[in-house]
């Protein structure tokens, strides 16, 4: 009989699972230890997102804040060590021994299926199988890639997300009128997003001019003048947690406009958090989040200085500002991605899975907007028709 032939897969793409042979090793069962003899660092993470009492796939549970079965409703705790924490890393250390660095050159890695054993190569961190919906989990990280410090676990499950998505379609002001149906069966998926955080101590000197109002009579009116005077002088700054995207998958502003967000409850980084979710690997270098980072304090700091100036108007003429104490870290922070179409085109809007707060795409009905324009017309017209008639 002769032997089929199957042909390698293409360069990054996904292995399917494997075939079973008589030879295999039976499957390991829920008493055995993930530290025992035949299990190694490559197949313990796959272990971990199968439930141990049915075999489903286990998935984070924001009501629950743990990994629950949603086949038979098991829970596995996500247990911490006394001694774990969410370490900050001096930037200027990083930063000298890694000159040049540049992650886009950094190859992908390896996830492997928590079910099927289907292997991918990605620049994803988690994500499903294509092949039996399993969670993809990393079995290898490339060197040179910075692991995640923290996660911020998701508290906003996909029920109340949908909710939250509904109430915030339903409540757009010259909405099409289609569109407060929508919501019910759309899509909606959960993914974590990498963040750079900077802390650094400022001092900067500055130089400008305080402008104070005042008013003095010509002829019959009065007319607003302004006096100058020279200011300089120095303000301090304290920054902690500033946060920057580290990824470009989602639209800064939107990312942004989704904030504040409880960095509080940030927790030491497992991979157990994105069981279930998906994760981009972060495309944002950190000297180029530095650089965003520093320009979000220099804002803060032009505020300080023009508080210091003081008076009715500032001029800065002049700023210049030192950073010491500078830290980094990365975190992951959780984001319901919902999308529906309409009109032949697809929206989108992001919910924060920590806050609840809802940012996004959406449509407008012209008609609906030629008529508050008409409407408004109409109604300055009677003002003024009432105002001035005989």
């Amino acid at each position: 009989m002769s032997e089929s032939h199957v042909p390698p897969p293409l360069p990054g793409a996904p292995e399917p699972p494997p075939l079973p042979t008589a030879s295999d090793a039976p499957a390991a069962t829920p008493s055995d230890d993930l530290g025992a003899p035949g299990w190694d660092e490559a197949t313990a993470p796959v272990a971990d997102g199968r439930c141990p009492v049915c075999g489903a796939a286990l998935a984070y549970g924001a009501a629950e804040g743990a990994l629950v079965c949603g086949s038979c409703g098991y829970r596995q705790e996500i247990e911490h060590d006394a001694h774990e924490a969410v370490s900050e890393h001096s930037y200027e250390q990083w930063l000298a021994g890694n000159r040049g660095y540049q992650v886009a050159s950094i190859g992908g890695q390896v996830l492997a299926c928590d079910g099927c054993g289907a292997r991918t190569e990605t620049k994803d961190v988690a994500g499903r199988c294509q092949f039996c919906g399993g969670n993809l989990v990393a079995v290898t990280n490339p060197d040179g890639v910075i692991a995640p410090e923290g996660v911020l676990p998701f508290t906003v499950d996909s029920r109340a997300a949908r909710d939250s998505f509904r109430t915030w379609v339903r409540s757009r002001w010259f909405a099409p009128g289609a569109l407060k149906k929508v919501g019910d069966t759309e899509s909606i998926r959960g993914t974590y997003l990498p963040h750079w955080t900077f802390d650094a101590q400022t001092f900067t000197e500055y130089a400008g001019q305080r402008g104070d109002h005042y008013t003095e009579r010509q002829g019959d009116h009065e007319v607003r003048r302004t006096r100058w005077s020279h200011r300089s002088g120095h303000v301090r700054n304290s920054f902690d947690d500033l946060l920057v995207p580290a990824s470009t998958t989602l639209p800064t502003n939107r990312v942004d406009a989704l904030g504040p967000w409880a960095l509080g409850a940030v927790k030491p980084y497992k991979p157990d958090y994105l069981v279930g979710h998906s994760a981009v690997r972060y495309d944002v270098d950190p000297q180029r989040g530095y650089a965003e980072a520093k320009e979000r304090m220099d804002a803060e700091i032009r505020s300080d200085v023009k508080r210091a100036i003081g008076g009715d108007e500032q001029r800065i003429s002049h700023l210049e500002t030192r950073y010491a104490d500078v830290l980094f870290k990365l975190v992951l922070l959780p984001i319901w991605i919902a999308t529906f179409m309409y009109a032949g085109k697809q929206w989108q809007v992001m919910v924060n899975a920590n806050t609840g707060e809802v940012v996004g795409e959406r449509p407008y009905s012209i008609p609906k907007i030629v008529a508050a324009v008409v409407l408004g017309l109409v109604v300055a017209g009677v003002v003024w028709w009432l105002y001035n008639k005989p």
